[in-house]
């Protein structure tokens, strides 16, 4: 049978599974040129606040995507310490959160998942009068672990997981 030539019961004939092999090779090119733009753009991009100390190997944010990561962070001011009220480490915890969200150019609006560790779970109340209000409705997803062993005298540390378009 010729190239082209359809088999007597409608099946193609060699030329024609050649021609559609290479339209399928032709397609997944031209799949992978339209999503090479977008997988160049969801590549991971440091977000790093202005005079932010960053205390150990790793980053305040990721960008990738749509998605920024906020790092664990905690009360420390950018004197390196802390203050002496829960309440206010608390505070200054999510202004840590928020220097890093306006970095990238995110609100408190755009989480999605929070992670809150605390030293010790009786704590819970007092974290969660500030928490609600930096975080509007509807708030995000969260876990919170109390007695958790954090590094230094922090007693709270907040991971935010952020989304927008």
């Amino acid at each position: 049978m010729g190239p082209g030539m359809r088999h007597p019961q409608g099946r193609p004939g060699p030329g024609r599974q050649t021609d559609i092999i290479v339209a399928m090779r032709t397609l997944f090119v031209l799949l992978l040129l339209v999503a090479a733009p977008a997988t160049l753009l969801a590549q991971k991009k440091p977000i790093v606040p202005e005079g932010a100390k960053v205390a150990g190997p790793y980053t305040p944010g990721i960008q990738a995507g749509n998605f920024l990561f906020v790092a664990g962070q905690v009360g420390r001011d950018k004197d390196g310490k802390y203050p002496e009220s829960f309440e206010d480490e608390v505070k200054q915890t999510l202004e840590n959160v928020k220097a890093v969200l306006d970095k990238a150019g995110y609100t408190f609006a755009d989480a999605v998942s929070v992670q809150v560790h605390l030293t010790d779970i009786a704590l819970f109340d007092r974290m969660n009068k500030v928490y609600m209000t930096y975080f509007p409705e509807p708030r995000p997803a969260r876990t919170t672990v109390g007695g958790a062993q954090l590094v230094g005298p922090a007693r709270v540390e907040i991971t935010v997981t952020c989304w927008k378009k």
